[in-house]
């Protein structure tokens, strides 16, 4: 019986997706890798489970870090520069029988190495390639391993080792305990129920610190013993198949929950600081098929006809500004999904690839392995898309690619962090952009912020003072105060009198005038100018309506929009 390929095993087993296999296979043909090294480069799959199937596929046993000898058994004619180079731990000899731990059970040409440099017949055991890794550091340390000999024991390195591998086991123990299960999931499940978007746990010298992003801003909930600080973020590691061993560098994951009958996506990220590892855990909720709407996020209806016209261009380029936090990825999505149509060929490019979509060819960013977004953007054109999405220029290089791209013939989406719509013109310009390619491409700037929106349940009416409305630019007409709204706080919207958020919007569309302007090198101030008159509404000025309607409240447009 034919041995099935990793590829066809992995989709199987649901660790990858058949859209992830082919994007692995694409980049294959450029690299001429394994494709299971490829698929680990590109963030799709944990290295335990690639080991995992490779051992079903090759009918291979698993070896783990606990497992491995306190020191390596030597063999004469095998120098550590070798077994470092290839990746080999020799665990065992027994009637001309070598067992060896190594991570590619398919590498039969370090196999038939060992078997002519030793004589011996090879057996293989599957480990982890960075755990073989660290082992092989730990029994010859260097680079090159140059003294040809395992390291003396001391006694001393050998009980440092011991006693870390003790550690690892430990930290394992305590986060399979149900408690520690239990504490975790609950933490989820209650940051799912409140609506956050982020769970933050942060260890400090004297406190173990658990807060929520909810509506944008974070919130302190009740945060666990300190004691249970090693439990909880060796939990959360394992949860998201990272390595618990692993405290010196940061490291990224993602884990795939149901939770209160939703589909939860949470992208962990962990970061060492002074007093432990920080974990954020960002929530993204997959189950809700209406998150990416264009109606939903706030647009008035005369600027949701304008974006939805400007998204169903054939070619040109739309980029949406704004600081982290502002939504930029969300009205990107929703407008690709408007348009995720079966005569449409989109692929983005995404540093990091946040919500997965049916029918949308997407890239995940891995400046290690040389895909940035440029090189990624170049490939990308040569796949024949209809409409190509850049998360973020952030040079150059990206940016001349998406605006040749535009050029030729297809529509670019992309984001930039500026203030308001007219400077993203002079934050290209200001990286190098031609002023003439950009005039000929640009076909709308939408700068955009997210403000809460007032509970409904606690909702009441009050004077506001006409001075703080005028720092909006709201004319009160010689009254000393006017009435607006607010939430008073309940226990819908956790005391904070605001529930879930919406956008306020500036969209700038150049004409011939602005396209001038952009040649002319004319400072931001100026085209704004020019934009206010032509009838742009600007961020403040759609946040005052908003006000006016009672959607939100003053401070959280003046909160959002203190930097323009």
């Amino acid at each position: 019986m034919a041995r099935k390929l990793i590829g066809q095993l992995l989709v199987e087993k649901n660790l990858i997706s058949p859209q992830e296999l082919q994007n692995g296979l694409a980049l294959q043909r450029e690299r001429k890798e394994k494709i299971g090294r490829i698929l680990l480069d590109l963030g799709y799959l944990a290295e335990r489970d690639l080991i995992a199937a490779l051992s079903e596929q090759h009918g291979t046993p698993l070896i783990l870090a606990a497992d491995f000898p306190a020191m390596p058994l030597e063999i004469e004619k095998l120098s550590p520069k070798f077994l470092k180079q290839f990746g080999v731990i020799p665990l065992d000899l027994n009637e001309n029988v070598l067992t060896v731990a190594m991570s590619d059970p398919s590498d039969t040409d370090t196999l038939e190495s060992l078997r002519l440099f030793t004589g011996f017949t090879c057996k293989v055991r599957l480990g982890q390639e960075n755990e073989i890794g660290e082992a092989l550091e730990r029994f010859y340390g260097g680079a090159n391993g140059a003294s040809g000999k395992v390291l003396e024991d001391t006694g001393e390195g050998v009980g440092e080792y011991a006693e870390a591998g003790e550690d690892i086991e430990h930290l394992r123990d305590m986060a399979s305990e149900v408690p520690v299960i239990r504490l975790v999931n609950n933490m989820v499940s209650r940051a799912v129920e409140r609506r956050a978007s982020d769970i933050h746990i942060e260890p400090f010298e004297k406190e173990f610190r658990v807060r929520y992003r909810i509506d944008g801003i974070l919130q302190t909930v009740d945060s666990p013993p300190i004691d249970l600080k090693p439990a909880i973020i060796s939990r959360v590691k394992l949860m998201a198949k990272l390595n618990i061993a692993e405290r010196r560098l940061p490291q990224d994951g993602r884990i795939k929950l149901k939770v209160l009958g939703k589909e939860i996506d949470l992208r962990v990220s962990t970061l060492p600081t002074l007093y432990g590892e920080s974990v954020v855990m960002r929530i993204l909720d997959k189950s809700d098929s209406s998150a990416f709407d264009l109606r939903r996020l706030g647009f008035p209806s005369n600027l949701l006809s304008k974006i939805e016209s400007l998204t169903s261009m054939p070619h040109g380029i739309l980029l949406v500004t704004g600081p982290t936090g502002s939504g930029k990825s969300t009205t990107l999505y929703s407008a690709m999904k408007r348009i995720n149509l079966p005569d449409k060929k989109i692929i983005t490019i995404e540093d990091p690839v946040e919500y997965q979509m049916d029918g949308i060819n997407q890239i995940h960013v891995n400046a290690q392995i040389g895909l940035t977004f440029a090189a990624g953007l170049r490939h990308i054109v040569r796949q024949d898309p209809d409409v190509i999405m850049v998360g973020e220029i952030r040079d150059l290089e990206t940016a001349e690619i998406a605006i040749r791209s535009a050029l030729t013939g297809h529509l670019v989406f992309s984001t930039l962090h500026t203030n308001d719509a007219p400077s993203a013109i002079t934050r290209l310009v200001d990286m190098g952009v031609q002023n003439y390619l950009l005039a000929s491409c640009l076909i709308g700037v939408l700068a955009q912020r997210l403000v809460r929106i007032i509970c409904k349940e606690c909702r009441v009416e009050y004077w506001e003072e006409a001075e703080r409305l005028k720092v909006l630019g709201l004319d009160v007409r010689g009254s000393s105060r006017a009435k607006v709204h607010r939430g008073k706080g309940c226990e819908q919207c956790g005391l904070t009198g605001y529930e879930s958020r919406k956008g306020i919007f500036e969209l700038m569309e150049p004409d011939d005038e602005i396209r001038k302007m952009i040649v002319a090198n004319e400072s931001a101030n100026i085209i704004a100018n020019y934009a206010r008159q032509k009838g742009m509404k600007t961020l403040r000025e759609d946040g005052v309506e908003k006000v006016l309607e009672g959607v939100t409240t003053v401070d959280e447009v003046l909160r959002v929009t203190q930097d323009i």
